[in-house]
């Protein structure tokens, strides 16, 4: 007799050129995946040829009742992680019946911005820092915690390993090489500051490519932390008072810094998004102004400011950027809940397109 185990186990390959595909979109809220599966004829690598779909709006927030039809139109692939084989993930953008981008589909415009022969030529380069916190199911509080109480004070838990040090590793290094496996350029992992909190980092990716990769990634954090009976907060501050925030500081580089001379268009680029401060904060993330606080590596909110090696500035340039002469930098205000697609865009926008 199969148990349940098996069944899920099963390799359709075995038995069937047809594939299970999961589609995936961005919710009502901005930060809520949803996802449903249809069955292919057979294995399928380019976008271009998957088949549209629609949805109930109305049940995500994204549609009135009386005209609740929404159309997910397949934008990226992935491998399946949970279902392997053939299978795969499919990324989506939604549209109306008539074809035009509904309010909350960011990926849209991000396209447009990084099509456009200026930003295309830069070749915009991202490295993002997803910070994110676990949480006991029932409590929702921070896993590792005593229910109601407070571990030791931070310090022991950044990088930390044990039993009374890092909570959550088995979840993480899952995550890890399922994205590997789905085909995101995950680069790294580590335990954060606050315990119960940890990072992954994805890139280097080129333009639209980074948002819908941190898209999946999370798609597939949120999948693991199901299976694994854990809540994952995107909250960037999930614990008021003397405990680090979350973020998603966004590493950026165009074909200009990367070249000889390009500390220079650095710091043209840094001073571009000094101007334009107000619009990036209101861009980067709800919650923020309970992160950006001038405390626990932060700088203020309401204050631009840059520095070479300095983790409590906006942006930060790396000590090896400035000896080279080129590079990238670090914009560290995003919060851990910022949309992927509007931070990149922007950020390519501000730095490439616009003129003060």
């Amino acid at each position: 007799m199969a148990c349940l185990t098996d069944l899920v186990n099963l390799n359709l390959s075995d038995t069937t050129e047809k594939i299970i595909a999961e589609y995936i979109w961005i919710g009502g809220s901005g930060m809520d995946l949803r996802s449903k599966a249809r069955t292919l004829p057979g294995p399928v690598t380019d976008p271009g040829k998957l088949p549209k779909w629609n949805y109930d709006g109305s049940s995500t927030g994204q549609a009135p009742g009386e005209d609740s039809e929404v159309i997910l139109y397949p934008q990226a692939i992935f491998k399946d992680p949970f279902r392997k084989g053939n299978n795969i993930l499919v990324m989506c953008d939604c549209y109306t019946p008539a074809g035009e981008p509904i309010p909350t589909n960011k990926r849209h415009n991000a396209a447009k911005i990084f099509s456009s022969p200026e930003v295309a030529a830069e070749e915009p380069w991202y490295g993002i820092e997803q910070e994110y916190t676990l949480l006991q199911k029932d409590t929702k509080w921070p896993l590792g915690w005593p229910v109601g109480g407070f571990p030791g004070p931070q310090g022991p838990y950044y990088c930390g390993i044990g039993a009374d040090k890092s909570f959550g590793r088995d979840i993480v290094d899952s995550h890890y090489k399922a994205c590997l496996y789905a085909g995101i350029n995950i680069s790294g992992i580590n335990g954060e500051v606050m315990p119960g909190q940890w990072e992954f980092q994805v890139g280097p990716s080129v333009g639209i490519s980074s948002g819908d990769q941190v898209w999946v990634a999370r798609y597939i954090l949120e999948r693991i932390t199901e299976i694994a009976g854990v809540v994952v907060t995107f909250d960037p501050k999930p614990i008021p008072g003397d405990w680090n925030g979350a973020g998603a500081h966004t590493n950026y580089s165009t074909k200009s810094m990367r070249n000889e001379g390009g500390y220079e268009v650095i710091k043209a680029a840094i001073e571009k998004l000094k101007l334009r401060h107000k619009e990036h904060i209101a861009a980067y993330g709800e919650g923020n102004e309970r992160r950006l606080t001038g405390r626990h590596e932060t700088a203020d909110i309401n204050t631009f400011s840059w520095g070479v090696a300095n983790r409590g500035a906006s942006v930060r340039v790396g000590r090896e950027t400035e000896q080279n002469g080129k590079g990238y930098f670090e914009d560290r205000r995003p919060a851990s809940n910022m949309d992927p697609y509007v931070v990149t865009s922007m950020i390519a926008e501000t730095t490439i397109i616009w003129k003060p």
